[in-house]
């Protein structure tokens, strides 16, 4: 069986460390994102796997390589023109056409047992099935509404009234008729341009209610939240790349180094994410923070939904909430 996993995003809220490279590329705890969504797939048979580009396409061949070590073989495909969650997949229409294939978002690392959802998905007898999650905490997540197993609509952000809202975790799976539905060599989305148009024809679109740990990661907040709660599990307070210094008397704790990262005698780091090529010089205090090199944004706008910023010295820091 084989899985496209969509990674052509620009990344604008995890600006600027997505400067240089795409979502799906930033490495976490010094293995890139889409890397995990490779590891998780394999672990359940699918080792052909198929990555959609658009944003910085080389940073993802240069962190995914043919995919050996992930346990997988990989293929790309390219979109000049970024063409939404579906009409990424119209563009890799040829790898998908002849049987059951699975949709997974690149920027998501998750335990959720997979065997469950095909198991859900055989049974209904469903054009495609979408792996959800109770939203009990009602974050920002569109509401996707259900009826007897079957998805009805999606909605809005969830209100503090809704009872047990539900989201979508990015991960499906779809019969090959789905491409009935998608919009030939254009822009589309599944959610509003193939989902109703197909439950409007009287397709099944299975919802299959899952259990796990699913994270997802499209902000800085949530990069550097996530970072840290997977380094206290595994019993770290700090990550540390290739090629970096930290000189003596230095006070560092929940923060991730990338690579090339110096950290100067009497500096302080807390609660922060130092990009590759940053140094903290002596006696410099960094607290809930992201930096990355000046020169990487030099000259550059800002995307519109990127956080502001600053510039100190050699780096530029953005603040984060405490």
């Amino acid at each position: 069986m084989r899985a496209i996993v969509l990674s052509a995003g620009y990344g604008t809220r995890l600006w600027p460390l997505t400067e240089d490279r795409t979502k799906p590329a930033i490495p976490i705890l010094g293995k890139p994102l889409v890397g995990y969504v490779a590891e998780y797939l394999a672990g359940y048979g699918i080792d052909e796997i198929v990555v959609n580009l658009h944003h910085r396409p080389d940073s993802v061949r240069k962190a995914l390589g043919d995919g050996e070590q992930f346990g997988v073989k990989l293929h790309y495909v390219e979109e000049p023109e970024i063409l939404g969650t579906s009409g990424a997949l119209d563009n890799a229409h040829e790898y998908f056409s002849d049987d059951t294939f699975v949709v997974v978002n690149g920027k998501i690392i998750t335990d959720i047992d997979l065997s469950k959802a095909f198991e859900t998905h055989r049974k209904s007898g469903a054009l495609a099935t979408l792996v959800l999650l109770p939203n009990s905490m009602r974050e920002m997540f569109s509401v996707v509404n259900t009826q007897d197993g079957l998805i009805t609509n999606f909605g809005g952000m969830p209100k503090p009234t809704d009872e047990n809202p539900l989201m979508f975790t990015g991960i499906q799976i779809f019969e090959p008729r789905i491409f009935d539905y998608i919009p030939k060599g254009v822009f589309s989305h599944s959610t509003t341009d193939v989902f109703p148009k197909a439950i409007a024809k009287g397709e099944r679109i299975a919802a299959h209610v899952a259990k796990g740990m699913w994270r997802e990661l499209s902000t800085l907040q949530r990069y550097l939240d996530i970072s840290l709660e997977l380094m206290e599990s595994s019993g770290n307070s700090i990550s540390v790349g290739a090629g970096c210094t930290i000189e003596e008397e230095t006070e560092i704790s929940e923060a991730i180094l990338w690579d090339r990262v110096t950290v100067e005698r009497g500096a302080r780091v807390r609660r922060s994410v130092l990009a590759d090529g940053v140094t903290i010089k002596s006696n410099d205090v960094v607290e809930n923070a992201i930096v990355v090199a000046a020169k990487l944004i030099k000259g550059k706008v800002p995307p519109q939904k990127s956080l502001k910023g600053y510039l100190q010295g050699e780096n530029f820091v953005v603040p984060l909430a405490v």
